[in-house]
């Protein structure tokens, strides 16, 4: 074994032999001499290259970041798992986790997001923040599964850890399974791509799944097949299935295997030894004779479907001890055979054989597609503390890709995690929870990389002072007989991001006063008292301001964060978009106070620029904004030209609608790059679905109005009575006075226009 000790800096096991390994064999030769010099050229020719633990401890050593910005080796070793050597890391890294105190985790992705608008936004409600984490967690891959187990070893009063990083690739792997379908994100691939994703071994020896779903579904298939040839088998009559002989060569073919079948039977019963002669000859080739389940058998080969076929029929016909047999062998090739059974009731038992190996060959096969969930598996039996950074997003992949069909409500998917994983912890929250680490991480990034280097001694950006708080040591675990399967970590790799953040959280522990050197291996961390109240409470997303509960589902603010915007009121919230692109948010504020006064909007929040979230400060006035708008549109008028809401109204494509309409378009599982877009194509123009119908006979009474030369300019009460009537005692107006009272905001109730 190689210990890689991190914190404070001390390099054990590793330093001398990545020295003494840093150059080829014969490089480390010192010539003296023009012979020597010699000697060492023939050496470098003839030497064979060095073996995989000294590439290892090559990788292992510091070097310049390469082009393109991505990191060199971080000195830490991880283990590279994929399809060819899953069994053995699954078996070893189940000992790992069951000794394990608590268990990184991370993915890389596809993509994050499939539209600018599909964003997490703070003015998003829980269910419409949801429904933006399912869409991305159903529509973009997981190439990369990062498990780190921490192991507390008191004798070393450190943790050891074990890096694996696993390839996904979705490959199909049952027939009667359709193939996986997602999209890539081109920055989210030009990222990866940066930093040196190996993108050629994950396509190629990715390890495949199916999910807890697909799995049940699979083996459903499988059980009602198998009744279905089991009842067919029992009830197929003697002249069921057979082929018309209209062609010379298939009736010439069925005399002949008539013939042969006949020959070899007739042996088979008058020497019944006589099998273990060798094979039997015939005209279209040679049958190998063989054992079936301790009966003699022929194996079929070299023959084609339309042939086999016109076999069957002919054993049907002809022969009652004669039994057609198809099997799968272990590589999932079918096996044919005529098989003899002298009695009916063997018969129906080697039929019953085979249909029962047939459904256990399946299972099998099902059984083996599992492939990379057996991880998810494990880490749920054993039901460790699972720690991630910001993973709500990483858990819906999980859930999406190896559970099932993600729900279709927050609290569903939060209850249903908690089973699955009923100890979770989220270093990003637990980073808000403790005001030292607060003054530590301010202004600075709250991502893993920037924590790690602010918070672990691992890291030479670290910033904790000595003096503060004794950093908890951890040592990295490889081992150099198998060397070949690890290589140095680096940022953004599934397996190093898992270590990352199982060193962010064990130092986040020491400012939660946790003593690692009072905690037995017997102690389960996630019910210490310190860290309990913190556990199963993630973030979901960076400018929520909240957490979710997992263990109940619900949601609470968040504590110490700081919001940009008011806290929203949904009922208050309109939304609007298909404005003009150049229409700033700041200039679709200025011209609806314009109309409902100074203090009327509470804030406007762009979404893209197609679309914005116009929080009002009464609810009343989502309404009265949404009928003087259809108003506006729907009058052939002066008025709706110069009326302040054209700024937004210019170009007759402008929408709006309430908050749930939002949370509509949202959830469709339509994709378009700009909202507007989205919107049209749930929406389809509907204005009963944008809730913009307005009384027939408002809109002529506002017609009427302008004929009569009256100025409507308000269509709404806030009690919902109309007003605008037409008054003959109000007095005279000009027009100057329309477009004084229209650039000011007031109200033209009822006046006369005076020519």
């Amino acid at each position: 074994m190689t210990f890689l000790t991190y914190g404070p800096y001390t390099y054990t096991g590793l330093q001398s032999i990545i020295h003494n390994q840093a150059q080829p064999p014969a490089a480390r030769l010192r010539p003296s001499s023009p012979a020597t010099a010699t000697m060492q050229g023939r050496l470098r020719r003839l030497l064979p290259a060095p073996p995989p633990s000294a590439l290892l401890f090559r990788s292992l050593s510091s070097s310049p970041p390469p082009k393109g910005g991505g990191d060199g080796g971080s000195g830490v070793p991880v283990k590279q798992v994929t399809r060819g050597n899953l069994a053995e890391a699954l078996e070893e890294l189940r000992g790992r986790v069951r000794e394990a105190t608590f268990v990184g985790l991370d993915l890389e992705m596809s993509g994050v997001t499939s539209a600018p608008w599909r964003d997490t936004f703070e003015l998003d409600r829980d269910d419409v923040r949801y429904l933006k984490l399912r869409d991305s967690a159903e529509r973009f891959a997981a190439l990369q599964l990062g498990v780190c187990p921490f192991r507390w070893d008191p004798a070393k009063s450190a943790f050891v850890a074990h890096p694996h990083n696993f390839f996904i690739f979705p490959r199909k792997e049952l027939s009667d399974c359709p193939s996986h379908e997602f999209l890539c994100q081109t920055t989210s691939i030009d990222f990866l791509a940066k930093y040196q994703f190996d993108f050629n071994t994950c396509f190629r020896e990715g390890i495949s799944y199916l999910s807890r779903a697909q799995e049940e579904e699979a083996l459903q298939k499988l059980n009602l097949l198998h009744q279905d040839q089991t009842s067919a088998s029992s009830t197929t009559s003697e002249g069921d299935g057979d082929m018309p002989l209209e062609r010379a060569a298939d009736i010439l073919f069925t005399e002949r295997m008539k013939l042969n079948f006949k020959e070899w039977r007739d042996v088979i019963v008058s020497k019944p030894d006589s099998h273990l002669l060798g094979n039997t000859k015939c005209a279209a080739g040679q049958f190998q004779t063989v054992f079936f389940k301790m009966r003699p058998a022929i194996m079929l080969n070299g023959f084609s479907s339309h042939q086999l076929q016109l076999i069957e029929q002919v054993l049907r016909k002809n022969f009652r001890d004669l039994v057609y047999v198809c099997t799968f062998g272990e590589d999932d090739t079918s096996e044919k055979r005529v098989v003899y059974s002298d009695t009916d009731e063997d018969k129906i038992l080697l039929m019953k054989d085979v249909q029962e190996d047939l459904l256990k060959s399946r299972e099998a096969r099902v059984k083996s597609a599992i492939g990379i969930r057996h991880v998810i598996d494990l880490l749920s039996s054993e039901r460790k503390l699972i720690v991630g950074h910001s993973c709500i997003l990483d858990i819906a992949q999980v859930y999406s890709k190896f559970v099932g069909p993600l729900p279709s409500s927050i609290k569903e998917f939060a209850l249903s995690i908690h089973k699955i994983f009923p100890h979770i912890a989220d270093t990003r929250h637990l980073m808000s929870v403790n005001q030292a680490v607060q003054k530590l991480m301010k202004q600075k990034s709250k991502s893993l990389s920037s924590a790690f280097s602010f918070l672990c001694p691992a890291s030479p950006s670290y910033a904790m002072k000595p003096s503060s708080l004794s950093p908890v040591k951890i040592e990295v675990e490889g081992d150099e007989t198998k060397s070949s399967c690890f290589i140095s970590g680096a940022k953004h790799e599934a397996g190093y991001d898992a270590y990352m953040t199982g060193c962010v959280f064990a130092q986040l522990c020491t400012y939660l006063d946790i003593k690692f050197d009072q905690l037995s291996p017997q102690d389960n961390l996630a019910t210490n008292n310190k860290l309990q109240k913190h556990i199963n409470l993630l973030s979901p997303s960076w400018n929520s301001g909240t957490v979710i509960d997992l263990s109940s589902g619900m949601e609470r603010p968040e504590p110490g964060y700081m919001r940009r915007y008011p806290a929203p009121v949904y009922d208050n919230i309109v939304l609007i978009w298909g404005f003009m692109s150049k229409v700033r948010p700041k200039e679709i504020k200025d011209c609806i106070c314009k109309v409902f006064g100074l203090g009327s909007v509470i804030s406007v929040f762009s979404i893209d620029s197609t679309a914005v979230l116009v929080q009002f400060k009464k609810p009343e006035s989502v309404n009265d904004f949404l009928d003087l708008k259809a108003v506006l549109e729907r009058t052939d008028s002066a008025i709706s030209i110069l009326h302040p809401l054209s700024t937004i109204l210019e170009g007759g494509q402008t929408r709006a609608a309430k908050y749930d309409t939002y949370r509509d378009i949202c959830s469709s599982s339509e994709s378009k790059y700009l909202f507007a877009d989205q919107a049209e194509a749930v929406c389809a123009t509907s204005e009963n679905q944008l809730q913009e119908n307005v009384d027939d006979n408002l809109i002529s009474g506002v017609h009427q109005s302008i004929l009569d030369g009256t100025v409507l300019a308000s269509v709404n009460k806030g009690d919902g009575t109309k007003s605008g009537s037409k008054n003959e005692g109000d007095a005279d107006i000009t027009c100057q006075h329309i477009l004084d009272a229209l650039h000011d905001g007031r109200a033209l109730i009822g006046r006369r226009i005076r020519s």
